[in-house]
């Protein structure tokens, strides 16, 4: 499936937020958007306070949470339509689908420390839900669903090295939950927005943009 491969903190110095795509490097001084806070290009500099229109918004409100989330538009707009078909608040719905994405589910437990690389890990088939090989990134994950490394790549210099140093520190949602000695995740509850980092203004935006 085709995915952006480009610069990543591009994105975030052109949408003027920090939206942590790559990892522990966005939590330090040497992230982009803290290092040159101004869009790029030739007169990024140049450009301050830009103004948007309600439509301008809108789209911007789109394109944080699209590259929160690493997909591209003909699937995010497949995540719109069943929200907007679903019988319970909509906004909430496509936040819920979203976060139970594997990879984000994957990311969320602490496997990872970035979604990117949690996509690649799923990918690459070192995962196993409810003890199947699942290699799909978009695979929707169930409460109740049982999440963990395929024994053979426990000896993987990634999951016998970084992984252990890095869960020690991370505290994985309160709807998912990590045994931080065996590498296994189990999905408690469905995800909830506070928890997501989406703000509830971009995810109304999102909503009245596909609705019109």
């Amino acid at each position: 499936m085709a995915r952006y491969t480009g610069p990543k903190e591009r994105i975030e110095r052109r949408l003027g937020e920090k939206l942590f795509l790559k990892g522990e490097r966005s939590y330090s001084p040497k992230a982009a958007i803290i290092r040159k806070p101004y869009p790029p290009g030739l007169h990024g500099k140049k450009i301050k306070n830009r103004k948007f229109s309600e439509y301008g918004l809108q789209l911007l409100s789109k394109q944080k949470v699209r590259n929160i989330y690493k997909i591209l538009e003909k699937q995010f707009r497949n995540y719109i339509d069943e929200s907007l078909k679903s019988k319970g608040d909509s906004g909430e719905t496509l936040v819920q689908n979203l976060e139970r994405r594997l990879d984000n589910v994957v990311f969320r437990m602490g496997f990872s420390d970035a979604r990117d690389k949690a996509r690649q890990l799923v990918s690459h088939s070192h995962f196993l839900v409810n003890d199947r090989p699942t290699n799909i990134p978009s695979f929707r994950v169930r409460i109740g669903d049982i999440v963990k490394v395929k024994p053979q790549n426990l000896k993987n210099n990634y999951f016998s090295s970084f992984l252990p140093q890095y869960t020690k520190k991370y505290q994985p949602p309160s709807w998912v939950e990590f045994d931080k000695e065996t590498f296994v995740g189990r999905v408690k509850n469905l995800p909830n927005l506070p928890e997501s980092g989406v703000e509830h203004k971009d995810v109304q935006a999102i909503i009245e943009f596909y609705s019109r």
